[in-house]
Formats: C-alpha cells, structure tokens, sequence
C-alpha cells in the first residue's frame, strides 16, 4: 500500500454550495459601468445543419441529430429553464426538490419504478440516469439502448412523465425530505460550507442569487406544506420552458413523431407567471470579505475584476474568444514557471479570464487570481506575487514566442476535432444543444468552426492579443476574499493592506523574459534494436512482439478513434523494493519525473512541445514501474522519445524537488485541522494494520526524504527495462509502428535480470476492529464498514463477487436512503486484487446525522445478511446481468477499456481471451450463486468498522 501525499487545492476557488454549473442566460441588465464591454460586429454564426431544431405548437422545442457513437446508444434530455429563482419566498428549495420527486412516482410509472424499469434494460441509477437542479435550470438525463424498439420509445414516454405528470403524492414527498436533508449534510457541514455561506452575500451581493442557493433552507425542507410544491410543479413545468434533447443512433424522423407524440399533449398554465431574468449589480468600490474557520486547512486570497460579457454568436466575437483562450494559456504557463521554481512565494497559485464563479451568474465574466500562502503573515505576498503578473501582462504584454505556442496548441487541438468528428460521442453534442438552449450559445458544426478557427489564427497578431489584454484589470468590480484557519486571523492583511495590495502589485515590474530551450528533446536517435518474434491472437485482434532487448509488446489497432493512440508498459519492482533507509525518498520518487526530463524543466518542455500532442511519463507504484503515454498518430515519435528520455535522461532539478517537499510539509502542518483528512489517515493506518510502509506520510518521514536518494531510486528502477511489458492501443499501422517501436522500445537499456516485488506485509488487520475518530464541529458523520478476506482470485469468483456488490448496492440504497431516509448517497464498493496476495474488500460507507450512525449501520447488516441468508432476489440478478452486458457492449469500442483490459490480464497472468467467456460467466450468476457467494465472502469474521463522529 503506497502512501499518498496530494497538495489538496479546493480552497483555490471559492465553493458555492450548488449542484451544478450554471449556464448563460438572458438577464435585465442594470445601468452599466465603464467596464461593459463593446459590442462587436461580424458575421452570424450558423447552427450546425445536421442537428434538427423544432417547436411544438405548445412551444417546446427539440434537438435531434443522428450520431453513431456510441452505437445503438441515444442520448435523452429533458431540460427545462426552471431552477432556484423562480421560488418564491417559502418554496426555497422546492425546485431541486422537484427534480427528486421525478423519482418517486409519475402517472405512468408509480413510486420507484422508473428506476426500476430502467435497471432492468441496464440503465444504471446514478452512473447513467440522473438529473440537477442550479439557478436557472433543471435538466434530466437518460442514457438508452435504441436496439430495442420499446424500451427506445418508453424512453420518450419517461421524459414526458417528468415534464408534466408528477405525481407528488404525500407520503412520498414526506419520506423525500430527510433524504434532502441528508444531501445537505453530505455536501455541507464543513469549513468550505461555513464559509461559503459567508462570502456569498459579499460574491453575489444585492441579486436574488444570494438568496436562492439550490439546495434552500432546512426549515422550510422540513416544514413546507405539500401545496407549496405542487403548485412550483404546476407553475413552472411547462412545454414553453422545456426541451427535448435527443441525439443518438435512431431515424431523426421517427424520433421527431416519437417527441410529438409524447409532448404534444402538454398544456401551459391559462395565466402563465412570467419567468424573470435577474442580475448582479455593479460595485464601484471594492467588496472585500475575509473569513477564517477552525476547520479551514490553507490560507487563501482571490481576487476577481468582474466586467460585463456576451454570449458569442458572430465571428468577431468568435475570434475574441480565442484570444482570451490564448491570455489565459499563456498567463497560466507564467505562474506555472513560477510555482516551479524554487523562489515562488506561493504554495499554488491560478489567474485567468472567464465565467464568473465558474458561471453562477449570466454574462458576468471576470479576471479571476487566487493564491494559496505558507502561513497568514505571507498571504499578502503570495497574493501580490499572483496579481503582478496579471500587472506584467497589461503593462508590457506577451511576447511573440509565447503567442506563437498558444496558436501552435490551439492548431493541434483544432486539428485534432476535425479528424474525430465523426466520433465525436453523442454525450457532447447534448451538451451544446443543452447550452443553446438554456443560455442561447452557439452550435457551429465542427467543419465551421474548424475553418473559422483557422482562419481567426491567422489574422490574430500580438497586439490585438495584447490590448485585449489590457481590458482585464478593471477600476470598478473588483472583489477581495480571504479564506484562511481561524489561528491565522491575528496574522492575516487588513481590509486596508488588501487595497494596498491591488493598487501597488504592479509597482518595479519588469518585462517578462522567455526561458525555452531550443534543443532537440534527444540529442540524437538511440541505436534501434530488432524485433526477434510476433505472434498474432486473432480473437482479439493483437499482434504481440517481443524485442532483441526482451521486451514484449502487445499492439491492437482500432477505429473507435481517428487520432488517438494510447499506451503504458509495466515492470515488476516499484517501491516495494525500498529499503528502510531509502523508503521515504522512495516514497516521493514521482517528483523526479514531475521535475521535466533531460535538459528541459516542465515550463520549457510545454514550450518545446508546443503544437504536438505527443506525451509520455514513467511512474513507479507499489509494485510496477514504467511508462504512459498518448499521441495523434502523427505525433507518436514523440511520444516514445519522451518515453525513451524519462528511462535513459531523468531530470534531477533541486530547486522543483525541494519546493515541492517545502509545500508538502505546510499541507502536512495544517492537514489536522479537516476532519475528512484526519479521518482519512486513521483508515489508512488501520487498513495496514499500523505497517509503517502502510502509514500516511508525516512531517517526521518529510525530514527522512533526500533527493539523491530518490533520484538513485528512480535510476534504479529504470536501469533494467528488459522485463517492461507493453500495450498500445488506437489508430495506427502495423508497419508504420515497427520501426519506431524498435527505435525508442527495443533500445531501452536492460540488464537481463529477474526483476520481482515485494511483499512487505502491509495487510489489513484480522478480527474485528471498531474505530472511532471524534473530531468536527457539526452534527456529521462518517461511516466506513469493511468485509474482507484472502480469496483465489480468477474471473469466475470476481464475476460472483461483483453480482452479490450491485445486489447488496441497490439494496442498501432502498434501504437507507428510501426507507429510513437516513443517507442521501450510500456507496457499496468491492475491490480485489491479486498482488502481492490475492484479497476482497467489499465495503459500506455513508454520511448521516450523529444519531442515526448505530441504527444506519444495523440496517446495512441486516441487508447483508438478508443477501447470505436469501441471495440476491431475482429481479437484482436480472439487472446485474443486464447493466454488465450494456457496460460490455459499450466498453468493446473504447481505446482506453483495451488498453487496461490487456495491461490487468498480462499483470495478473491471465487469459487474454477471457472476455469471450463474458457471457457464460454472467448466465452462471443466479439467486442460489449469489447466495453461496455472500455466505462465503461476507464473512464477518474479518469486519472492520471505523466512524468519524464530532469531537465531543
């Protein structure tokens, strides 16, 4: 068990308690202020041809476009302009609240069966159907086969139950209440909540938004009277504010009636109530809030410069778009080289241009800086060091060099759109018709907005980039937040030092000094070896070749992409094989590959790389090491020379290495202060029975790392490749491969040894274990229940293991979350492996009020042994075996299921063909095998039970 050691940075951007992005809308705009931006002109944007736009005679309208990808697979929306604004006063809440009671009883499918109906066509709950509920939307999602013709059409009958035929029965929207509340708790009750609800009122100041966060006011959730909701449905549900989304592999015309059959029926209100559009004023002063918790872990300021934006619809606006694209590329890549250097004075920092709060307000955009600092006394500095760069770009600009890799990149990815737009997923499509509909964004087809992409390249010059530019930084709408832990207070910049701050970040700037390296990334081509072997597995469509230096690779060519081929290659080894004295080095040994490769730092590879979409990196686990790569055909040299740099050139950079260490140990130093993150090292030294390989990494093992150490570790670890397995996937030719293949593959170094890990004894502990962690403000708790045991591990037992989880899944969510309206989102989880002993783990966890913990936790073990005592019912078999065979069906034509399909097989010594088999390992789970298998595995004599409660 490798231990993890991630600078965490949701304080980076302020968390607004909602569910979803909120998309661009029409709003009524207040008197402006100098900030609004100019109208532009230039021609319209077309819709895309191949999307079919209509309206009912009721006004609904609909999308429908014909997509093949994936095959037999549509796309079904149901989205509606209605979401927390349109509540009134005493309905706050009712519209997600709605959205919920979707799921419990329409008039042509009652109580769950929606669900159930769609579980047993194998449409997952969750992963696949769902629904959100933001601002100024609610949208409904339903992935569905189209290969079979009723369930298709039941499709279309489903969404037309949500638009218009809620029940909203009593008994159900009373047992809905506590799962709500749950949801809140779940999401909340933390230092980013507490704060969040503070600096609110300051980011949204003076618009409704402020008032009407989506989740609304646990009183009236608890309280309401069911009138209150019924008449939000009857009110708002409506043909005039919803659309039909569907795209997918179906006749367009045959889905066309399928919408006017299912739609046409729904009425408007005989005195509709007009659906107003809200704003957020401007603020010629500064609004500035700073705010401290006990909880809160990091030290963070931001900075916004709101201006007033428009949805793009001409080229002119087109055009500008791409522009601030290309700022905030090269804005980011300055802070970037800063973070990296060893003189940074901030742990991380972002700045860049656009949606304001990710989008919580229509046509509000905004420059937006954040820092995160060591301590309070050094935020300012921090914040400064951010904000002058911001200064430096207005002041004196890019430069040409750096223009030239933001189009170089842009180029690439352009490129790149084209040659897969006829695989482009039917996922995405939705998504624009989605936007175009709640906020009136374009839809160009992929040919239009490719040339016009291009074209806008070539007339963008530096100076139109760089006075643009200098429209970022406003006078007026300016916004200051400071998040930090309540023991920084004393330490934090006033009100006053903050202002200071805006107003004298640009003070001795000097113009920016572009570092890039103009070297080749290998300073000359490796001696290639020879491919000495191939053999072909037809079943599966792979070519395997071993090489003169003894490494195999396996290759499968494939259509389901034009430009993407994906690989990585294993090695046994990884850090299992550190010693004690070398363990902790060993141990932050991914930053020697984080630290660039050869001569190049990160900042000067990008800038090399620029326009090329070839990447590759080595990594060591636990128990592997090797490489990952990805590459348009075109670029897949690059790729493998990347690959073949990071084994024969790693880069040993001190002062990344050691800034890297340094802000590790302030994550470290304040990580107590999170209940979550103490809670989740007492799991993990549980579950390695307290094995210091197995601990979370302190401050102490910090001190231990050196990064001579960690560098002779990661040489070590690549200086034999002779045992490296290879699997690539994607759209290239067998003979155009080859020889790269023998060029930068069979020409890595090896020693010809044998080469295994370790077992370092880092197991979960035998018996049963109950913990406790007392630690949190609020009423919150977090349950983590644990069954688990040696097991032989082969595809038979897993398919078994994996039917009683998705039956014991569905089970506990009836019954914690539906039934006792106890938990809003329970997880079940299995996890098996093979190495280096073969072991389950099926897991319960959940969050709920402090009071239900025991009675939650006795409900989840009953259902457990319901499930020993019982099986699984027959109608959980029947949707287990359903969604495997459409998750089967989908995962056949994807790049990335192939590529770790093949690498877990070779890893696991297992047959590669073991897909063929599929299906009769599914026809072999039955009621009686599910029970036999939960009579086996959920044994509890090996339980482990942990529980963060609130410290007492």
């Amino acid at each position: 068990m490798r231990k993890k050691l991630t600078i965490l940075c949701s304080g980076l951007v302020v968390y607004m308690a909602i569910y979803s992005p909120a998309y661009a809308q029409k709003t009524v705009v207040h008197k402006k202020t100098t900030t609004t931006t100019k109208t532009s002109s230039g021609t319209a944007i077309p819709n895309d041809p191949n999307v079919k736009i209509g309206k009912l005679a009721n006004g609904l309208t609909y999308y429908i476009r014909k997509n093949t990808e994936p095959k037999n697979r549509a796309e079904l929306y149901l989205a509606t302009r209605i979401g927390s604004l349109m509540e009134e006063d005493n309905q706050q809440g009712l519209a997600h609240f709605t959205e919920h009671m979707a799921f419990n009883g329409t008039k042509d499918f009652p109580k769950n069966e929606i669900i159930n109906y769609l579980q047993k066509a194998g449409i997952r709950f969750g992963a696949d159907l769902n629904a959100y509920t933001s601002f100024d939307q609610t949208v409904y999602q339903l992935p569905i086969p189209t290969d079979s013709a009723a369930l298709f059409k039941n499709g279309f009958k489903i969404l037309a139950n949500w638009a218009g035929k809620l029940t909203m029965d009593g008994d159900e929207i009373d047992r809905e209440r506590g799962v709500i509340v749950e949801e809140d708790r779940q999401r909340g009750k933390n230092a980013q909540d507490r704060m969040s609800k503070q600096l609110l009122p300051v980011l949204l100041k003076g618009s409704r938004y402020a008032n009407r966060i989506p989740i609304g006011k646990i009183d009236i959730l608890n309280s309401f009277t069911h009138d209150k909701i019924r008449n939000f449905y009857k009110d708002w549900y409506r043909p005039n504010l919803q659309a039909v989304i569907a795209v997918g592999d179906f006749d367009v015309n045959a889905v066309e009636q399928m919408i006017k059959e299912n739609f046409s029926e729904l009425t408007n209100p005989e005195n509709p109530r007009p659906r107003l559009a809200y704003d957020l004023p401007d603020n010629k002063e500064p609004l500035i809030k700073i705010v401290t918790d006990s909880e809160q872990p990091y030290n963070v300021a931001q900075v916004m410069y709101k201006q007033r934006g428009t949805e793009v619809k001409t080229t002119a606006d087109y055009k500008k778009s791409i522009m601030y694209g290309m700022i905030n590329s090269m804005l980011g890549a300055r802070i970037q080289e800063i973070t990296q250097s060893g003189k940074a004075p901030f742990i991380q920092a972002q700045t860049g241009y656009g949606q304001y709060q990710g989008g919580l307000v229509p046509n509000i955009n905004a420059l937006q800086s954040a820092a995160v600092s060591t301590t309070g006394a050094t935020l300012g500095t921090a914040l400064k060091a951010v904000l002058a760069e911001n200064e430096r770009m207005s002041k004196y600009g890019f430069l040409q060099s750096e223009l030239d890799v933001a189009k170089k990149n842009i180029t690439a990815g352009n490129e790149m759109r084209l040659k897969e737009k006829d695989k482009t997923s039917s996922a995405s499509f939705v998504k624009k018709y989605l936007s175009n509909f709640i906020s009136g964004s374009i839809i160009p087809s992929t040919e239009y907005a490719y040339a016009e992409t291009k074209k806008a390249l070539s007339e963008i010059t530096l100076a139109e980039v760089n006075a643009l530019a200098k429209t970022l930084i406003t006078k007026e709408n300016q916004v200051i937040v400071v998040q930090a832990p309540e023991k920084e207070k004393a330490n934090l910049p006033t009100e006053a030092q903050l202002i200071a701050i805006l107003k004298t970040a640009g003070d001795g700037i000097t113009p920016y000094l572009d570092n890039s390296v103009n070297k080749p990334l290998l300073a000359k081509k490796p001696n290639p070896g020879k491919i000495v072997a191939e053999r072909k597995i037809e079943a599966i469509g792979v070519t395997e070749l071993t090489l003169s230096n003894g490494i195999k690779v396996l290759l499968k060519p494939t259509d389901f992409k034009n430009d993407q081929v994906i690989f990585n290659s294993f090695s046994k080894g990884g850090q299992s094989l550190a010693n004690d004295a070398e363990l902790q080095s060993a141990n932050m040994v991914e930053l020697i590959p984080q630290s660039g490769v050869g001569e190049f730092n990160p900042t000067q590879l990008n800038k090399l790389l620029a326009g090329n979409t070839g990447r590759a990196g080595a990594y060591i686990s636990d128990l592997y090491q090797g490489f990952q790569g990805s590459a348009a055909p075109k670029d897949l040299e690059t790729a493998f020379q990347m690959a073949y740099a990071y084994a024969t050139e790693p880069r040993k950079d001190a002062e990344i290495f050691n800034k890297n260490i340094s802000d590790s140990k302030v994550v470290l130093a304040n990580k107590s202060a999170d209940p979550q993150s103490v809670f989740a090292d007492t799991v993990q030294a549980v579950m390695s029975s307290y094995n210091k390989r197995g601990m979370p990494t302190t401050l102490a093992d910090l001190d231990q790392v050196s990064l001579d150490k960690a560098y002779a570790f990661y040489k070590d670890r690549f200086a034999d490749n002779g045992e490296q397995t290879f699997v690539i996937v994607g759209s290239f030719d067998l003979n155009t491969i080859k020889p790269l293949i023998e060029t930068y593959i069979a020409s890595l170094p090896t020693l010809g040894k044998r080469q295994n890990f370790a077992d370092n004894g880092v197991n979960p502990p035998k018996g049963k274990v109950s913990k406790t962690v007392y630690k949190g403000l609020e009423d919150k708790a977090s349950v983590e229940m644990l069954i688990h045991g040696d097991y032989e591990f082969n595809a038979a037992n897993n398919t078994q293991l994996e039917a009683v989880k998705a039956a014991l899944e569905i089970k506990i969510l009836e019954r914690l979350r539906e039934k006792e309206s106890g938990v809003y989102s329970p997880q079940v989880s299995l996890s098996v492996s093979k190495y280096p002993n073969a072991h389950y783990y099926f897991g319960v966890s959940f969050s709920c009020a402090t009071a239900n913990v025991e009675k939650l936790i006795a409900a989840a073990l009953d259902e457990i042994a319901k499930i020993k005592e019982s099986g699984a019912t027959a109608d959980d078999v029947s949707k287990f075996k359903s969604e495997e065979q459409r998750q089967i069906e989908l995962s056949l034509r994807n790049n990335n299921f192939w590529l770790n399909y093949l690498t877990n097989r070779l890893k696991n010594g297992e047959d590669l063909l073991q897909l063929s088999q599929a299906k009769e390992r599914l026809d072999s789970v039955t009621v009686e095998s599910t029970k036999a298998t939960a009579q086996k595995y959920l044994n509890e004599d090996n339980y482990i039970r942990m529980v963060l409660m609130p410290q007492k």
